[in-house]
Order: structure tokens, then C-alpha cells, then sequence
């Protein structure tokens, strides 16, 4: 079997830890980045949020109740970290959609999902017709909310807490390309405080919108 070029780049980052489970790619890196570049970020979620959507309206109104901000790519603080995500994993920046942030309150959540578009979705055309699907994601906590809000991957019994600066970076496809439903992930409810995150997606093609 080929080695995934990603996964041995990011196995070779120091402090990196990979999930030990042949169903999924999944890495951990505690302090990616630093306390104040996240609440710079933080700041930025504040000022531009608004309500979290999904591609495939599933009759489900508390699917998604997180809100969203799409983060202003010439704001130096989030080019840096692009460039570091870049760098760590050595995906090319031009598969990259534009970075987000999500803010969750108390009560808010993400329902199992997966983050790849269903080939059999009503929307799968409209997402993928140009850049493709998503292949890897990046995701990094902000904060420490008081209390809940982890990210739990059910498949293979992971739950991961969210920590001020941590990285979590997984593949959303198999060995072989096909798309992996073991990366089904429950960003569970945040039962005190807030909860902020930044997600980056990578696309099969260069991201062309």
C-alpha cells in the first residue's frame, strides 16, 4: 500500500499524535498555536458570526445550531495560520477553502456528521462541481469552554477536549480514495460557556470559487 504523503508529514511533526486505528487518519497536536493568536481569532468569530448551515437540509432544525464566521483571508493573523497548516501538513493551499471560525454557546451543537458531501446529495454538484470534494480537515479549539463541547468520533470510540491552541487534523477518505464514513464526528453540546474553533477544508482541486 502507498503511504499517504500527508500522513507521513504530519507523523513527523514534533509532539504530533496519531490515532492508533487502522479506520481512521487522525492526528493530535496540543499548543499548535499560541493563547494569543486564538483570541485574536476569537475576536474575529465575534465581530462576523452568524447561523451555522448544512449542505443537505435534513428536516433536523437542531442539527446545527453553532454559528459561523468566514474569516477574512487578508487579516495577517489568519494567513499566518494558514501558512502554519501549510506547513504542518504540506496540503496545498490553493485545495484550501477559505477558513471559518464556529462559536458555540451553551446548548449548541453539531449533531454526527460527516464532512465530505454526499455524492447521492441533493447538493453534491453545486459543492464539488468545481474543486471536488473535501479531503482532509483541520480543526483547532480556541478556548476551553466550562463545561462539554468535545468532539467525539464514534466509529472508533474517540472523544476528543478541546484545549486553548489543539489541533485535530484527520482524513475524510480511505486508503483508496473512497470516501470514509468513520470520520462521523459529534461536536457534542456545550454545557457551560463558550466554545470557539477554526476549520479548514481541503478540496480534491484547487478551491476555484
Amino acid at each position: 500500500m502507498a503511504t499517504d504523503p500527508i500522513a507521513a508529514r504530519l507523523s513527523a511533526v514534533p509532539g504530533i499524535q496519531r490515532l492508533p486505528n487502522p479506520k481512521l487518519t487522525l492526528f493530535v497536536k496540543r499548543d499548535f498555536l499560541d493563547a494569543d493568536t486564538c483570541a485574536h481569532l476569537i475576536a474575529l468569530i465575534d465581530l462576523g458570526r452568524r447561523p451555522s448551515t448544512i449542505a443537505d437540509a435534513n428536516g433536523d432544525t437542531a442539527f446545527r445550531t453553532s454559528e459561523t464566521c468566514d474569516l477574512p483571508g487578508d487579516d495577517p493573523v489568519v494567513a499566518r495560520v494558514d501558512a502554519a497548516l501549510a506547513a504542518a501538513t504540506g496540503l496545498d493551499p490553493l485545495h484550501g477553502e477559505p477558513m471559518q471560525g464556529q462559536r458555540y454557546a451553551v446548548g449548541q451543537e453539531f449533531k454526527a456528521h460527516t464532512d465530505y458531501f454526499e455524492p447521492n446529495g441533493a447538493d453534491f454538484a453545486r459543492y464539488c462541481s468545481v474543486a471536488g470534494n473535501r479531503t482532509w480537515t483541520a480543526m483547532i479549539y480556541l478556548n476551553v469552554p466550562e463545561a462539554g463541547g468535545a468532539t467525539r468520533f464514534k466509529a472508533v470510540d474517540k472523544t476528543i477536549q478541546p484545549e486553548t491552541g489543539k489541533l485535530v487534523c484527520w482524513n475524510n477518505c480511505r486508503a483508496d480514495g473512497s470516501l470514509n464514513p468513520a470520520t462521523l464526528h459529534h461536536g457534542m453540546k456545550v454545557r457551560g460557556g463558550t466554545k470557539y474553533i477554526v476549520t479548514k477544508w481541503y478540496r480534491e482541486r484547487p478551491w476555484g470559487w
